[in-house]
């Protein structure tokens, strides 16, 4: 076995797809579902494709897409099949309706993607009255199995997925009282704020919590409070909203269990692997890309990253890819959260970071220098959070350090 890919949604089959394209005989994609594409198959709404396919998808068109890509290049699939079970030399054992396998293979790419914060990660106290979905399990109930969840909505956490899902319940007819998020800006994309709030007349409340739900067999209403600069609630601004449906869009979480099990080295920010430019983690041919790596707001950007994955592990298997014995590190500046990848390996002729603000930063500039001297000036109308921003350049001279600043 030459490659194995974990996870069959966009990031694993474009990083199958691009290892059969230059050439790879030999890769296995395995898939814990019964069926490939992932979270794509269930957002039946349009917005993908725009960078890759260069128009619009629905994502369920997008995943087909890809899936008639890589079974035309003969990419090989265990579906319904989970991984167990990852060693730090690279040995990967599943579970399927085959039985137990294991296999050695010459490089791994971890494409899991992520997973929705749950209700009991944020604390909410309160009743445990039914009507309390993620947001992306009511997009499953909704779009898959054809289920009406509630009449009268709202919406905790103003992510991509929850403002989606405010315009879908609005479309199922159900009243969406408002979205409510504790940050004093949007969690999501600008093009999903007048796309799915401002065109349905679905009211948005920064700076705002739910505090506790109400309803102990079924949710009754939630109790919803103005909050501080240090996000605590303040106490003369709750109020109680009578509804029966709490959807919560508070966060993703990559799907890291595995490379925690063989040590990668994983970064407390974005919760996953702490890569280099090859997109390689600490435990030498095994890469990550996608969600698994960092949450992302565009699937397409999966898909290009993922490209870069499988590029780089085709080459670990191949012995071309030299041994990475210094690198420069790469550190998040003013404005900037993180930063991915977090070294470059010396003699790329071009290197891509990706990196998310710390805040709201308009209008702005995008700086980035190595030892001290600027290399490439950005200038942007306006930086936010909810927007991952990508920046090419240049490393002309060895360094020691390259800054990413938002000036």
């Amino acid at each position: 076995m030459n490659l194995c890919i974990i996870g069959g949604g966009p990031a694993g089959l474009s990083a199958a797809i691009r290892a059969r394209e230059d050439g790879l005989e030999d890769v296995l994609v395995i898939e814990r579902a019964d069926s490939l594409g992932g979270i794509l198959n269930q957002c039946i709404h349009h917005g993908f494709g725009v960078h890759v396919f260069k128009e619009e998808l629905t994502g369920p068109e997008y995943s087909q897409r890809l899936i008639d890509r890589a079974l035309k290049l003969g990419v090989k699939f265990a579906l319904g099949a989970m991984v167990i079970d990852i060693e730090e030399d690279r040995t990967v054992t599943y579970v399927s309706p085959r039985g137990l396998t294991s296999l050695k293979p010459g490089a791994v790419v971890l494409a899991m993607g992520c997973r929705e914060r749950s209700r009991g990660a944020i604390g909410i106290p309160g009743g445990r009255g039914s009507g309390v979905y993620s947001a992306g399990t009511a997009q499953e109930m909704v779009n898959m199995k054809g289920f009406k969840l509630g009449q009268k909505v709202v919406i905790l956490g103003s992510g991509d997925i929850g403002l989606i899902m405010a315009r879908r319940m609005a479309l199922e007819g159900a009243d969406v009282l408002g979205v409510y998020e504790i940050a004093p800006h949007s969690g999501g994309l600008k093009r999903n704020i007048a796309q799915c709030l401002n065109d349905y007349g679905i009211p948005l409340f920064l700076s705002h919590t739910v505090t506790r739900t109400k309803g102990l067999k079924t949710l009754e209403g939630v109790y919803v409070a103005k909050v501080d600069e240090n996000y605590q609630p303040i106490p003369d601004t709750e109020h109680f909203i009578p509804c029966d449906t709490l959807l919560l869009s508070v966060g993703l979480i990559p799907e890291n269990e595995l490379a925690t099990k063989i040590n990668v080295e994983m970064s407390p920010i974005t919760g996953g692997a702490i890569v280099n430019n090859r997109l390689e983690t600490s435990i030498p041919g095994v890469f990550a890309a996608g969600n698994a790596l960092h949450v992302h707001d565009l699937v397409d950007h999966v898909t290009l990253e993922s490209y870069d994955a499988a590029a780089n592990a085709v080459k670990f298997i191949r012995g071309q890819l030299p041994p990475a014995t210094h690198s420069t590190i790469v550190t998040p500046g003013h404005g900037v959260r993180y930063t991915v990848p977090m070294a470059l390996i010396p003699g790329e002729p071009m290197y891509t970071i990706s990196f998310r603000s710390s805040g709201i930063y308009s209008p702005c500039e995008i700086k980035i220098s190595a030892d001290g001297e600027t290399i490439r000036s950005i200038k942007k109308r306006a930086i936010i959070p909810s927007e991952m921003e990508r920046v090419r350049f240049v490393l002309k001279n060895p360094a020691k350090e390259v800054k990413v600043e938002i000036l």
